[in-house]
């Protein structure tokens, strides 16, 4: 592990800089969260790495996360994100769950195999959208695949602009085409199903075996879970490289922005629908159906148009009932303190 290290290697930018006071610059220090764990989070400072144990007044945070520490290392506030991905808690609770903090780019990781999917990679690109942080597409296990460039062009027919790599994760020489987005100070994540590759690209660009690789079912290209925490680890080329877990309950809320980012062709054609209220279902003047007739839009596109807005819908809802819940509880027991404290004092 590094002993020393300077702020801007860990990430470090003018955005984090500038929401710091006169006084906490002279009197605290700054640290990221390199790695979270069930009590404590681990910590990277410029005199070198810390354990910071939770207690239940700290706010939420997770990796990546920027803290201001004071003289003695106890933990003083964390600083506001310059992007956040979270996701709908697993299962059936209804809140969100922080992923990941402060990330420059996201990789998004999908195998070129039986569980090639363009629906699971337009649902990653509306989370990555919705922060406004940058997407690559990586698309793993080229050597396995007669030809890659017919997945990088069906990939493309999502968006023209989107960049797209074909890579072997075994291969070194093949991976370097990532390294441009690896530099020193910034941060890249990844996303992607089981068994997609994250973890042998993960120590192909590391140099070194960090994370543990398993094989995949062979009747369904399926993987197995071999990440289970989260972690930001220094690469060789300076850059800082993020890993998350497995997301087998990926499920959408708060991000309706990103969907229309990530659907942009979709909502330009409803604006030349006849009807402002179309559904793109039967109704005469759609401009969304023609370009599906014309083979211009693909119907599987709009069929996880539809399903990625109504589920976003479902969940937001539920998230915002939530937190009006949330709220009004946090009035009672402010209410109920007050009175108790003038009870006390008459």
């Amino acid at each position: 592990m590094i002993n020393t290290i300077s702020l801007p290697h860990l990430g470090w930018k003018p955005f984090f800089q500038q929401q710091l006071s006169l006084d906490e610059w002279e009197t605290t220090h700054a640290a990221r969260v390199m790695a979270q764990h069930r009590s404590q989070l681990t910590i990277m400072t410029e005199q070198g790495e810390l354990h910071l144990k939770m207690s239940a007044n700290m706010p939420t945070m997770t990796v990546g996360d920027w803290l201001l520490l004071s003289e003695e290392n106890q933990f003083v506030r964390v600083l506001d994100r310059s992007s956040e991905f979270s996701r709908k808690a697993a299962g059936s609770k209804v809140q969100s769950q922080l992923i990941a903090a402060n990330i420059d780019t996201v990789f998004i990781v999908c195998s070129l195999n039986s569980d090639f999917n363009l629906n699971r990679i337009e649902r990653y690109l509306a989370m990555v959208n919705e922060a406004g942080v940058e997407p690559v597409i990586v698309l793993t296990k080229a050597d396995c695949c007669d030809e890659p460039i017919d997945y990088v062009q069906q990939v493309q027919s999502i968006d023209p602009m989107l960049i797209v790599e074909a890579v072997n994760g075994l291969d070194i020489s093949s991976t370097a085409v990532l390294e441009s987005w690896c530099r020193t100070g910034k941060t890249v994540a990844f996303m992607g199903s089981s068994g997609a590759g994250k973890s042998t690209l993960i120590n192909a660009l590391q140099g070194a075996k960090i994370q543990q690789t398993g094989t995949i079912r062979e009747d369904d290209s399926k993987g197995r879970h071999t990440t289970t925490s989260r972690s930001l680890h220094i690469m060789p080329a300076g850059g800082l490289l993020l890993d998350t877990p497995g997301m087998r309950e990926l499920q959408l809320a708060d991000c309706e922005q990103g969907l229309e980012v990530t659907f942009a062709d979709i909502g330009l054609l409803a604006e030349q629908c006849r009807f402002s209220d179309c559904q793109h279902d039967q109704e005469p003047g759609c401009a969304v159906r023609s370009a599906i007739e014309l083979g211009t839009l693909e119907e599987r596109r709009l069929l996880n148009y539809h399903k990625l807005n109504r589920e976003q819908a479902r969940n937001g809802a539920t998230l915002a009932e939530r937190r009006a819940k949330d709220r009004e509880f946090n009035k009672l027991c402010r209410s109920a303190l007050a009175q108790k404290r003038k009870q006390k004092e008459s």
